[in-house]
C-alpha cells in the first residue's frame, strides 16, 4: 500500500514502487486491496502519526500485526494502540531493529544485570513530529533491552552536538542516552559493579535478525517484545521530549 506522507513524497514512492515490483511485490493504493489474501500485516509506515489510524483499521481482522518503530508518534497514541489490541484480541508487537543487532544481544548476555547502561545514536531532524521520538527510538530501544522496564524519569539536556538524556530508575540503575546530530553510529557500554562490556552496533544484520523474529511471531510464536516494553520506550521518549522543552526531569 503506497501513500504520500511528510516522510516520503510521490516521486520517492515511484522509485520505491519500481524497486518493490522488481522483487515481485504487489503495490496497491487502497487498504482493501492490500489486505486481500494476506495472512499477516506489517505496518511499515514511515510517518508514526499514521500508525494508530491504520492499526485501528486492521485490528480485529484475525491477523497478527508487526508495527515498525516507533510504535506511534505519541505515548497517548501508543497506549491507544495497546487498548485497541486488547479489545479486539489482536496479536501484535513493535520494536526497532537495533534490539536485534548481534553486538547489542551479546552485550546484554555478557552483562545481564547492568547497573549503568550508556547508549548512543543519531539525532536528525524529522520531517514531521518529534525528532526525539523518530530518531531517538533506536537508542532508547537499546537502553530498554539492556535495563528492562522500570524507568521513573528522564532529564534531557540539549547541546551543540544534539541531546543527552539521563534516565532515572528507582533501584539505583542509571541510563544515559546520547543523541548526536550528523553521526549515524550506534553503540554503548553496559556496566555492572565489577565488569563492563563496550559494543558498537553493526547494522548489517539488524533487519535480517528482526525479520526472523517477525517470521516466528507470524507463525504463532509469542510477541518477542512485550507491549509493556514498547510502551515504556514510548514513555521514555515522551518524557525526553518534554524534558528537552522544560529543562526539568519529567516523569515517564
Amino acid at each position: 500500500l503506497r501513500f504520500a506522507t511528510p516522510f516520503q513524497n510521490e516521486e520517492q514512492l515511484d522509485g520505491r514502487q519500481a524497486e518493490l515490483e522488481r522483487w515481485g511485490v504487489r503495490v496497491t493504493r487502497t487498504l482493501e486491496d492490500a489486505l486481500e489474501g494476506v495472512d499477516a500485516l506489517m505496518l511499515e509506515i514511515n510517518d508514526p502519526a499514521a500508525h494508530l489510524d491504520y492499526f485501528e483499521r486492521c485490528a480485529g481482522l484475525g491477523k497478527p500485526i508487526f508495527i515498525d518503530k516507533p510504535l506511534a508518534d505519541t505515548l497517548a497514541n501508543g497506549r491507544r494502540i495497546a487498548e485497541i489490541a486488547r479489545a479486539s484480541g489482536t496479536r501484535w508487537w513493535s520494536s526497532s531493529s537495533l534490539r536485534y543487532v548481534p553486538a547489542v544481544r551479546e552485550a546484554c548476555a555478557a552483562i545481564p544485570k547492568p547497573s549503568t547502561a550508556t547508549v548512543y545514536g543519531a539525532l536528525g531532524t524529522a520531517p514531521a513530529g518529534s525528532s526525539i521520538v523518530w530518531y531517538g527510538v533506536h537508542a532508547f530501544e537499546m537502553l530498554e533491552a539492556a535495563l528492562g522496564r522500570g524507568a521513573r524519569s528522564v532529564q534531557t539536556r540539549g547541546d551543540a552536538l544534539g541531546a543527552v538524556a539521563l534516565v532515572e530508575y528507582p533501584d539505583q540503575r542509571r541510563g544515559i542516552v546520547e543523541l548526536t546530530a550528523g553521526s549515524w553510529l550506534y553503540g554503548g557500554c553496559l556496566r555492572a559493579q565489577e565488569a563492563a562490556h563496550h559494543f558498537v552496533a553493526d547494522l548489517a544484520r539488524a533487519s535480517t535478525e528482526q525479520l526472523a523474529a517477525v517470521r516466528d511471531f507470524f507463525r504463532g510464536g509469542p510477541p518477542p517484545v512485550a507491549a509493556e516494553d514498547a510502551l515504556e520506550i514510548m514513555g521514555m521518549l515522551d518524557a525526553a521530549e518534554r524534558s528537552l522543552a522544560s529543562g526539568e526531569p519529567e516523569v515517564v
